[in-house]
């Protein structure tokens, strides 16, 4: 009996050690999202560096939807999603806050926009490539019921085409239920791009060519930061129209980094510098055009941004972890 008392308590003890050893830190690789867009790449990049580099961690990225990503996170099989648009889906990030599956870590920026877009040209026209305004009066989605003709859809002559978001982005359902209300149905042709590589080709090719096109587009992104774009107006965001027929600016959005809620018990030390990541539209703007003009990877982009702005990011890290990962740039 005294055998068995003495081999419980040897059992008991290890398991208490063991689990005291996660508490301080002991999780071997740290996985990030990457839901499917570049500005969410280079972030992802950035802190990878950073962990990687300044606390010896290893790290990896799941690729998914945005729903399979944040589905993820919230089961544990993804620890940090560093841009959720929360407002796109804020039922679901609420339920998941408030069910402590995960935790709001910090605020990556909250100066972005989103909407439909058309290339300054169409408005006010380029005399320096010969273009005439197009949509002299276009400063609405409202107003674009007036210029159907300029955005003609070119498989289907005599209606608009209006490019929105691919079919399963958190966005679309939105998108779509805007096109109805305004009634452009009556008008114009929805058009489900297959990626936002199709939105950018499709951009480019009319813009090129010095034609209409309108479309849902985002900042930051390099789209944005490369050609001269200007969002459609509505009405300044009401949570009760929204809710109605979603004919307002879309909800002010913060565009948070999440964590899956056991990464501080297993990763305390990395927590504590993903708390304290926090940028702007304009500088991911810039690493993502930085990153097209030279054709590189995020990795590679990361680098380059973390050189040109070392006062921001060693802000975020105690200093001995700054001179490691300054030093292993």
């Amino acid at each position: 009996m005294k055998k068995m008392i003495s081999f419980i308590l040897l059992a008991s003890f290890l398991l208490l050690a063991a689990c005291g050893d996660d508490s301080t830190g002991t999780k071997e690789e740290i996985i990030f999202a990457d839901p499917g867009w570049e500005s969410v790449r280079v972030h992802n990049s950035i802190a990878q560096i950073i962990i990687e580099e300044g606390y010896d961690y290893k790290t990896d990225v799941t690729t998914g939807s945005t729903p399979a990503t944040f589905q993820g996170l919230r089961e544990g099989d993804i620890d940090v999603i560093t841009e959720v648009w929360k407002d796109n889906y804020i039922d679901t990030y609420e339920e998941a806050i408030e069910s402590g599956e995960i935790i709001e870590a910090s605020i990556n920026f909250d100066d972005n926009t989103q909407g439909w877009y058309v290339p300054r040209y169409v408005i006010e026209g380029d005399k320096e490539r010969d273009i005439e305004p197009l949509a002299p009066d276009l400063k609405t989605v409202e107003d674009l019921k007036k210029y159907k003709d300029i955005f003609e859809d070119p498989e289907d002559p005599g209606k608009g085409r209006l490019i929105s978001a691919p079919s399963g982005w958190e966005i679309e359902p939105a998108l779509f239920e805007k096109y109805e209300s305004y009634n452009l149905d009556e008008m114009y042709n929805y058009f489900l791009p297959g990626s936002d590589t199709a939105i950018v080709a499709s951009l480019a090719d009319f813009y090129n060519k010095g034609e209409g096109w309108v479309g849902y587009y985002w900042s930051p992104t390099a789209v944005i930061a490369k050609y001269d774009l200007v969002l459609l107006e509505e009405a300044p965001f009401d949570q009760a129209q929204w809710e109605k027929d979603k004919t307002t600016e879309f909800p002010p959005s913060e565009v948070t980094l999440a964590i899956n809620s056991d990464l501080p018990d297993t990763a305390p030390e990395v927590v504590k510098f993903l708390e304290n990541y926090n940028t702007t539209s304009e500088l991911t703007e810039e690493a993502l055009l930085y990153m097209e003009e030279n054709d590189i990877d995020s990795d590679e982009t990361a680098k380059w941004w973390m050189k040109e702005h070392e006062e921001i990011w060693t802000e975020w890290l105690p200093d001995d972890i700054a001179e490691k990962v300054k030093e292993s740039l």
